[in-house]
């Protein structure tokens, strides 16, 4: 089962905001340039110009061109991302997504099996390999904004404090299916702990109903 390939569109209301933030700061960056140049560099006139435009570009056509083109980008490159598996160990989902090695967000795909999650990178990457994290050492999963704007952040705490901030399509979708893979192996893990895999119930109620036939036959 392959999910998140749709991708996440940034909404009108964040693009405005992106773009009219861009604008600023651009502006801001070359009236820095002009105050402390020997010469007059800009106009006000060009600095408004330049800063509405470079604001109007990165705020909502760079967003449009990357949907358009990194979308059939990403597809080639994860067709070729293939994970180290155990020996059992099968893939049950899978899908595109980022995860943050310090500043970088690596390009990939998580793959869900049926021991552990794994994360692979594609080769276009400073930091490559790959990433696995045990179902029964996770202790949190927990959803975030990334760049406290766009609502496709999933971020896995494992028991001794390691944080793994992905970046994914579709992310309610990936949030139920790792709970789901958590619960389940909470559950068994619970199960061998207190009965140690055998049914005692079961066992029990059989002994119980074997003494009370003996004692109804001596009677």
């Amino acid at each position: 089962m392959e999910i998140g390939n749709k991708m996440i569109k940034m909404s009108w209301k964040y693009r405005i905001i992106f773009a009219i933030g861009t604008a600023i700061l651009y502006t801001l960056l070359l009236w820095t340039f002009d105050y402390f140049s020997n010469e007059k560099l800009y106009s006000l006139n060009s600095l408004i110009f330049q800063g509405v435009f470079f604001g109007i570009f990165f705020g909502i056509g760079f967003p449009y061109i990357n949907e358009k083109l990194a979308g059939k980008f990403s597809n080639k490159m994860e067709i070729k991302i293939k994970p180290e598996l155990e020996l059992n160990e099968e893939i049950e989902i899978e899908g595109p997504a980022n995860l943050f090695r310090g500043v970088e967000g690596v390009g990939g795909k998580i793959f869900l099996t049926n021991k552990k999650l794994i994360f692979k990178s594609h080769k276009i990457n400073i930091q490559k390999g790959q990433t696995d994290i045990e179902y029964s050492t996770i202790k949190e999963i927990v959803k975030r904004k990334t760049a406290k704007l766009i609502d496709n952040g999933i971020r896995i705490i494992t028991d001794d404090g390691k944080e793994f901030d992905f970046v994914v399509n579709e992310r309610d979708l990936w949030f139920e299916k790792i709970t789901e893979r958590l619960n389940k192996k909470r559950s068994t893990t619970m199960y061998n702990r207190n009965y140690g895999g055998f049914d005692y119930v079961r066992i029990h109620s059989e002994l119980l109903t074997s003494v009370l036939n003996r004692k109804i036959c001596v009677l």
